[in-house]
Parts: structure tokens; C-alpha cells; sequence
């Protein structure tokens, strides 16, 4: 039997997920597949530090080292900002291996580049796992987009802020309160500016806009607005008027070819299809011509939903390769 090898780049919780899913995994992919798959390296900044047991032996902090690894052509990047994520995956491609991406701040800015490079190399990018972790919602965009187009799209796409807003409201938490518990919990990092202030739900929204549209309106014109802003009361006067309070992150497409986006607070009502979507749950709401609206929901971030859906990347780029489809 055929073996593949792969590396991975960045081992911290979602780097971790993607070796164990792997490793649990590993017969059923060899018997839908028809292939063994090897983890060959692994691409951390300090290998001396054993991070999960047995694995030291796999450990370097050289690219170079993983890309000169005999018959390698898988890469899965779980790295947090744009560099050197986007350097390496570069490189990747250029050695003619598909990429595999969790990487949000690095495709909203380089996606559409590196899937060029990617085309003119011959192999796939990967990166259902940039936006909106366990939901499908790249994979059935892309579907719908062979038939449809979509016109606009709003969606819950960080789990932290939804988590606090529910928190404020089904507990009459403050901000603070909640926020506090969401650290608690590991929903939140010690530093949860990205989370709060609506820039990571806003890469992942320019990464949507670059699939649906081709394209991503100018960064300078999308207004940003977090949820710090908002009281206890607020939350609670929405509440009795039958209205929740959701973190929206939108884009739209006018006739003149206009791209419109915006992340803020919002004022959903119960006929909304966002309204429902409590706690660390991720929606995307899309409007299509001829299917109409369509709501995606699902897990937002965590290590098993992110790795398996970056797992799931590979058994499809596997199949396109090898001429069948694959689901797991």
C-alpha cells in the first residue's frame, strides 16, 4: 500500500488535534483511501520540548528540514499569524505539496494569492478550517456556487463573543463577568482583543467574501465594532422587547458590484435564522438565487471540530487526486 507523507506546522492545540484525529482515525482512512498515511514532521519552535509522547523524534523548527523529507506531500499549517505561516505554506507549494490551512489571518490576506501559486503548482489548498471551525460551510459554499450565486451572507463566526452575549442575557452576566468566564473555560485566550473587538470574526468574513465574490471589499472601509460596548441592560431591555443581541458579521454584493461588509452588534428578532444560535455555536446565513437562504450551524473553534474538518480537507484533496470522492 501507498504511503503518503505529511507534515505539520505548528503544534499547539489545533496542531495537537490534527496529529491524534490522524492517529484515531488512521485504518478508516486506509480503507476508504487506499493509502497509509505517516506524519513525517512535525514544525515547532523549541523541538527540544515533547509537547505529545512518542512524538520528539518528529520534532524540528526547520522548514527546510520538513520539505526535504523523501516523498512528502502533504502539509497541514496550524500556525497563528500571517508569518511565517504564509513564507512556509509558499514554500510548501512550490515543493509541490497540497496545503492544508487553519490559518484565518494568513488567508484573509494571502488566500487568493496562495491558491494561485497553488493552480500553477498542481496541487489543492485546503482551508475549511479558517472560518468557522467545525462548520462545512467553505466546502457547501463551494457547492452551491457551481449552480447559484450568492448575494449576501451574515454570520455568527466567533464563538467568544456569541458565548458572552449569551451569557449576558440568559444570566444577566456584565460584560466582564462573562468575559471572565469564557477565560474560565479556555473559550477565551488572556488576551481576547481579537475575539471582543470583532477582528477575528472579520478575517473570517473577508475570507468569505473572497469565495462568494472573488473578491474583498477595501479593509479601510469596513467598519469593525466589537461587543464591549454593550451593558447588562441593554441586554436586558433587548430581551424583553423578544430581541437578542448577536455579534454580526456581513457581506453583500449590490447590483453595481459594490461589496458592502460590516462586524457589529445587532438586534435579531425571532424570525431571524441567527437568532437561536446560543453559546460557543457559529452560524452562516447565505442568500442564493435560485436555492434562497440557507443557515449553516455547528461548533466554532475548539481542538477536535478545527482538526477534523482540516482532516476532512485531506481525504478530499486525496480523492480529487485520485479521481473518486471521499466523506469520513
Amino acid at each position: 500500500m501507498a504511503t503518503i507523507k505529511a507534515a505539520i506546522l505548528g503544534f499547539g492545540t489545533v496542531g495537537q488535534g490534527i496529529f491524534h484525529v490522524l492517529n484515531e482515525k488512521r485504518e478508516e482512512l486506509r480503507d476508504k483511501l487506499g493509502l497509509e498515511l505517516e506524519v513525517a514532521k512535525i514544525l515547532v519552535r523549541d523541538p527540544s520540548k515533547e509537547r505529545v509522547p512518542g512524538t520528539a523524534h518528529l520534532l524540528t523548527d526547520s522548514i527546510d528540514d520538513v520539505l526535504s523529507v523523501k516523498g512528502i506531500q502533504v502539509v497541514f499549517e496550524a500556525i497563528v499569524n500571517e508569518e511565517p505561516a504564509f513564507t512556509y505554506l509558499k514554500k510548501a507549494v512550490e515543493n509541490k505539496c497540497h496545503v492544508i490551512t487553519a490559518n484565518k489571518v494568513m488567508f484573509a490576506k494571502r488566500g487568493l494569492e496562495l491558491q494561485e501559486l497553488a493552480k500553477q503548482n498542481g496541487v489543492f489548498v485546503g482551508y475549511e478550517a479558517t472560518t468557522a471551525g467545525g462548520v462545512p460551510v467553505i466546502k457547501t459554499m463551494k457547492n452551491i456556487l457551481l449552480v447559484n450565486e450568492v448575494s449576501s451572507i451574515q454570520g455568527i463566526l466567533n464563538g467568544t463573543t456569541n458565548f458572552i452575549l449569551t451569557k449576558m442575557r440568559s444570566e444577566g452576566l456584565s460584560f466582564d463577568d462573562a468575559l471572565r468566564e469564557a477565560q474560565a473555560l479556555g473559550y477565551a485566550e488572556a488576551d481576547p482583543y481579537n475575539d471582543i473587538s470583532g477582528q477575528d470574526a472579520f478575517k473570517k468574513l473577508m475570507i468569505l467574501s473572497s469565495l462568494a465574490f472573488g473578491e474583498q471589499p477595501n479593509w479601510a472601509d469596513v467598519e469593525v465594532i466589537g461587543i464591549d460596548c454593550i451593558t447588562s441592560n441593554q441586554v436586558a431591555e433587548a430581551s424583553e422587547q423578544g430581541l437578542r443581541y448577536r455579534h454580526v458579521a456581513e457581506v453583500e454584493k449590490y447590483p453595481d458590484g459594490t461589496i458592502y461588509a460590516k462586524v457589529a452588534p445587532m438586534l435579531v428578532d425571532k424570525e431571524h435564522p441567527l437568532y437561536p444560535i446560543d453559546d460557543v455555536f457559529n452560524a452562516v446565513t447565505m442568500e442564493t438565487n435560485y436555492i434562497g437562504t440557507l443557515t449553516l450551524i455547528g461548533p466554532g473553534a475548539g481542538m477536535y471540530p478545527t482538526a477534523s474538518v482540516m482532516v476532512e480537507d485531506y481525504a478530499e484533496i486525496i480523492g480529487k487526486r485520485a479521481g473518486f470522492v471521499v466523506s469520513i
